[in-house]
C-alpha cells in the first residue's frame, strides 16, 4: 500500500481514513486518481475537469470511503458485491466491514499492478463479483467459480479465524488472504490460455486432474513429505488450481508489502515500476526486507511476519504469475 498525505495540511493518512484527524477535512478515495482526496461542505468533490464524485452510499453500512460518479450509489468495489447479509442479520452485518476493506485493499493493489476488473455488469460470462456470506444460520464454503468469489464472513472474527487455522495447521490464515486466494484462482481462469498451457502444467501440474479426489486425498493424508521443496505451502499441494492460487497470493503479498517498505523509506525499490526481473525483486529485496520483518516481529515477542520459505520451484511459479501482469503503458 502506498502512503497518503492530506491534500489540504499535509499529514499523513491511512487508507481508510474519512476526515483528516489533523485538519478535520472530510475525505475520500478516488479510484480514478488513486488518491485520498478532500471533499468539500457538500461531501462532494469536484475533480481537474470539473466532474463531481459522491461518496459511495455504503459510508455507513460498511465503512466505506470511496467516490462514485452518482449521487446515492455504490462504488466500484461495493458494486462488485453481489450478495451481502441481509439487514436483520446483526451479525453478519457486523462482519461485513471486516470483508469489504479487504476487497478494496485488493482492487487497489490490482488496479496498480495493471490486471483488469470487469464486473459482471460490463460482463456477465467473464466479469468478477463477490459474495459475501454470513455462516451464522447456514455453512458457508469460501471460494470461486466462473468469476463469483465466495468469503464466508466469520472468517472476520479472529478467534474464529485462529481456531480454522491451528486445527488445519496452517501457517498463516487472514481475511486479506482469502481475498488474494479465490482472486488467483478468477485470474487463473481469465488469463492463462492455451498458448501458456503447456508451461503452466510444466510448472503446477495437470489442471485437468480430478478436483474432488484431489480434496479428498489432501484432507484423508495430508501434503506429501517434502512438500516444501516445491510449493508455497502444504495446501498448495492439493491439486494445481490450488498451487497456482496460493503462488498468485503470494505473488501479491510480496508486491504489496515491497510497496508499502518503499513508500515507508524502508527501502528504496518502487515494485510498481520496477526495472529489475521479478526473480531478481525476490531474492534481492522480498527476502532481506521478510527476513528482517520476522526478526522485528520476534522482537515483540509475535510470530513470524512471513512464516514461507520460497523454494527454488516456487520461484520459477512466483515468476509465471508475475508474468501475466499487462505490461506498462509507455509513460
Amino acid at each position: 500500500m502506498r502512503s497518503f498525505s492530506c491534500r489540504v495540511c499535509g499529514s499523513p493518512l491511512y487508507f481508510e481514513n474519512s476526515v483528516c484527524v489533523s485538519c478535520g477535512t472530510a475525505l475520500a478515495y478516488s479510484r480514478a486518481e488513486h488518491d485520498i482526496v478532500p471533499l468539500d461542505e457538500t461531501g462532494t468533490y469536484a475533480d481537474a475537469a470539473g466532474f463531481l464524485w459522491h461518496v459511495c452510499a455504503n459510508l455507513n453500512l460498511s465503512g466505506c470511503t470511496w467516490l462514485t460518479a452518482t449521487p446515492g450509489g455504490l462504488c466500484f468495489s461495493c458494486g462488485l458485491t453481489r450478495t451481502r447479509p441481509n439487514d436483520a442479520d446483526v451479525e453478519g452485518v457486523a462482519e461485513l466491514p471486516i470483508a469489504e476493506r479487504a476487497k478494496r485493499q485488493l482492487i487497489v493493489e490490482l488496479d496498480r499492478l495493471g490486471f483488469p476488473l470487469i464486473s459482471r455488469d460490463e460482463d456477465p460470462a467473464r466479469g468478477l463479483s463477490f459474495d459475501l456470506l454470513s455462516s451464522s444460520d447456514t455453512a458457508v464454503v469460501t471460494g470461486h467459480d466462473s468469476g463469483v468469489v465466495t468469503i464466508d464472513l466469520a472468517e472476520g472474527d479472529a478467534a474464529h479465524r485462529e481456531h480454522v487455522r491451528d486445527s488445519l495447521d496452517e501457517a498463516y490464515r487472514t481475511m486479506l488472504g482469502h481475498f488474494r486466494h479465490e482472486v488467483g484462482h478468477y485470474f487463473d481462469w481469465l488469463l492463462v490460455d492455451d498458448a501458456r498451457r503447456g508451461e503452466y502444467r510444466r510448472l503446477f501440474g495437470d489442471e485437468t486432474a480430478d478436483y474432488q479426489a484431489s480434496i479428498d486425498r489432501h484432507y484423508a493424508s495430508g501434503a506429501p513429505e517434502g512438500w516444501g521443496d516445491s510449493f508455497i505451502s502444504a495446501y498448495a499441494t492439493m491439486h494445481p488450481f490450488e498451487d497456482f492460487a496460493e503462488t498468485w497470493a503470494h505473488y501479491l503479498h510480496i508486491c504489496d508489502t515491497v510497496e508499502t517498505a518503499a513508500a515507508y523509506g524502508l527501502i528504496s525499490v518502487d515494485p510498481i515500476d520496477w526495472q529489475m526481473p521479478f526473480r531478481q525483486l525476490v531474492t534481492d529485496v522480498w527476502v532481506p526486507l521478510s527476513t528482517a520483518l520476522n526478526m522485528i516481529n520476534r522482537s515483540m515477542g509475535k510470530d513470524d511476519l512471513y512464516p514461507f520459505v520460497i523454494a527454488a520451484p516456487v520461484l520459477d511459479k512466483l515468476e509465471f504469475v508475475a508474468s501475466l501482469r499487462p505490461p506498462r503503458s509507455a509513460p
